[in-house]
Formats: structure tokens, sequence, C-alpha cells
């Protein structure tokens, strides 16, 4: 897969995102985060270089030329002449190696085995990426909405305080109400400070993936219902299982190089000999071959080794499937806890709050409840529906997390 292909349309998914007052939605967060990522981009170069070194892996080594003078006497009358005797002769010639195929296969199957890791390791950063980037849209997305109630709370709360201080004024209120009222008011205005500060955080994680200065989250949250029979399904297929099975597959490949040193190696060489021209010139053509001989004590410890490194690999495996599975259920279970304490919340407390602030206010007009009941109620109400959109928020965001780093990376 060429992960550069995204590079293209981020340019006008950019320049489109520029036009809309630099709001972005939930899958344009996903496509540029898959997109120009410095991340991504280096993995893919990565990727790129590995497959470049395989394609010479399996190739014959650089052939040796030879060049010297072979048996120029240096005493006697002869003595550094190279014309003067039959053996004397200025050589040349070219020699080269040519180790056992098995080594080569296996050469080769190194060379792929790191292929496939770097691949691996690029997918793995790609979901880690999308499960960041869709998270923080998230959090930013459900940021500006508490901050939106949370104003108008504020708001309406306000109208009250006119009312509370001409209440005070004719007597028909006690002084230490309008404190109530404003203790109500810095409650909503202390919930305000704090959702400033978790919108300005997912800001400032959005701007790593696309370059807004002030991002404004657009479009409705993804959905927080889950096909938990799918995303058990996928697991074998997670980034996680492939990159320990890059890693068992280049320790096999290791364990195959070393058994083929076992094998014997082969060589030739060339020679073109220049003598005295009453003897004539000479040709010579040598073969070698290695001799894999005390393999106990150099072929076979290395492959013992190297069948040792496999087997780690294996058990490595073994223990992150065993781990992702752990941290699958465990994220699974965070996810209902969140999402039945958010139905919980909105189906059974909501209601009974906005019963509450009803009767209050009905009360009041009643002249049968003071002002300051009223402002109670309505300030539990708001801060109720706050920590609705909380729970609202932490279970999407579980089944966001859920998916892009467990299931489909494509939402």
């Amino acid at each position: 897969m060429d992960w550069r292909i995204g590079w293209v349309p981020f340019s006008a998914l950019l320049a489109a995102q520029t036009a809309q007052a630099q709001s972005v939605g939930y899958e344009e967060i996903l496509a540029v985060a898959r997109g120009e990522q410095p991340v991504l981009e280096a993995g893919a170069l990565r990727v790129q270089s590995r497959r470049e070194a395989a394609e010479a892996a399996d190739e014959l080594p650089d052939p040796r030329v030879r060049a010297g003078i072979m048996n120029l006497p240096v005493t006697g009358p002869a003595a550094f002449d190279p014309d003067r005797q039959l053996p004397t002769q200025i050589a040349i010639g070219i020699e080269q190696e040519i180790p056992n195929l098995a080594r080569r296969r296996a050469r080769f199957g190194v060379a792929s085995s790191e292929v496939r890791l770097a691949e691996a390791r690029l997918g793995m950063a790609e979901r880690i990426l999308l499960a960041d980037a869709g998270t923080a849209w998230v959090r930013l997305h459900y940021a500006q909405a508490r901050l939106d109630l949370a104003q108008a709370a504020l708001d309406d709360l306000r109208a009250f305080v006119p009312v509370a201080n001409s209440a005070v004024a004719s007597g028909s209120a006690r002084p230490a109400e309008s404190l109530a009222i404003r203790r109500e008011l810095l409650g909503i205005e202390d919930a305000i400070t704090a959702i400033e500060a978790e919108r300005e955080t997912a800001q400032a994680q959005i701007s790593r993936y696309i370059p807004l200065a002030d991002p404004v989250a657009l479009g409705a949250a993804p959905s927080a219902v889950l096909d938990e029979e799918q995303l058990r399904f996928e697991l074998e297929s997670n980034p996680e299982i492939l990159l320990a099975d890059a890693e068992r597959g280049r320790a096999e490949a290791g364990v195959a190089l070393a058994r083929a040193e076992k094998r014997p190696d082969f060589g030739v060489s060339v020679t073109y000999g220049r003598r005295n021209p009453d003897f004539g010139d000479a040709v010579s053509i040598m073969g070698s071959i290695t001799l894999p001989i005390f393999t106990d004590r150099r072929q076979n410890p290395r492959i013992a080794a190297a069948e040792a490194e496999a087997a780690a690999a294996s058990a490595e495996r073994e223990d992150r499937r065993r781990a992702l599975v752990a941290g699958f259920e465990a994220d699974l279970a965070t996810w209902r806890s969140t999402v039945r304490q958010w139905g919980r919340a909105r189906d059974e407390l909501l209601p009974l709050a906005r019963d509450r602030a009803d009767l209050d206010t009905a009360s009041f007009a009643a002249g049968r409840a003071d002002l300051v009941d009223v402002i109670t109620a309505k300030s539990a109400l708001a801060l109720l529906e706050l920590e609705i959109l909380e729970r609202e928020q932490a279970a999407v965001e579980a089944a966001v997390r859920l998916r892009l780093t467990y299931g489909e990376s494509r939402p």
C-alpha cells in the first residue's frame, strides 16, 4: 500500500477547511491523520528502504579483480627480471564468490521479513495516530457542546439576579438569598472555566494533525454503538498482532540463514598471465569450496541461538495476543460502563431534575417557594445536563477508541 496517496487530497481538504472558518469534521480529521503526517511519511520511507534492500538481498557478491607478478625471482642472475624464467608472469584475473543457494534464499527471506516488519510498524503507527486524532476531535466536539450549554444556563440564571435584588430591596426576600444566587452562578462559571481549558487542550491536540490555529469541531459526533462480535473477529488482524507476526517471521528467517551456513559455498577464478614470449602466456582457471567442518563449535551454536530467538519471538507473539485480548476486554468493559451511566443519567436523573425545576418554578409563581429554591433547582439541572454530556462524551470516546484501536481503521 502506498501511504503517500493521501498527500494530494490533503491539500484540497485543507483549502476547503480554510474556507469553512477553520472547521473540521470527524471523518475529515481521520482522513488528515492518514495523510501527510511526519510519522507516517517516515514509516513509508522505511518501507521503501527495506524494499530497495530486499531487491538485492539474493544477488551474488561483487566479483574481485586480482593483478600482480607471480614467481618473480629475487636472487641470482634473474633477480627482478620478469622475462628470464618460465614460472614468472604478470598476471591479472577475476574471481567470483558463489554462496550456496540456501544462503541466498535465506538472505532474501531475512530482507523480506524486514519489509513486512516495516509495514507492520507503519500500520501500527497509523492506528495509534487515528485513535488519538479521533478521540481529540470527540473531546473538542463535546467541549464545544458543554460550553454552549453552560453559557446558556449562566445567562438564564443571571436573568434572576435583578428579580432577587428587587425582592431584597422590597423586603420580600432575605439578603442572604442574593448570596446564595451568587454562589450558584459561581458554580456555573467555574464549570465554564474548566470546559474552556478542555476545549483549548483538544484544539492543541488537533493542531498536531492539521495546521489550524483554532479548529472547530463540525458535524455530529460518531455513534457510541459497537458491534462487539465484529471487533473480536478483527482482533487477529490487529496491527499489534501483525507486528508480532512480522518479528516472528524475521526470527524464523534468521534460523534459515544460520542453517544455510552448514552448506558449502563455492568460488571460481580466471587468471591470465603474461610470460616470456619464449614460453608463451598462460591461463589459469580455479575453483574453490568452503569446508563447513567443526560445526559443533561454529555453525551449530549459531543455529541454536537463532532457534532460541525464534522461540522467544513466538512466545512474545502469544504474550502480545493475550495482552491485546485483555486490553480489548478491559476497554470493552469501560465502554459498557460509560454507556450504562450515560443512559441512566439521561433516562432517569434528567427527568427528575427537570420536574424539580418545573415544580419549584410553579411554586415560586404561586408564592409558595423562595426564589433561591428556583435558582438552586435550575443550577442543579444545568450541572446535571453538563454531567450527562460528560457521560455521553465518555461513551462516544470509548467507542471511537475501540473502533480505531481494535477494529476497522476506516470508520
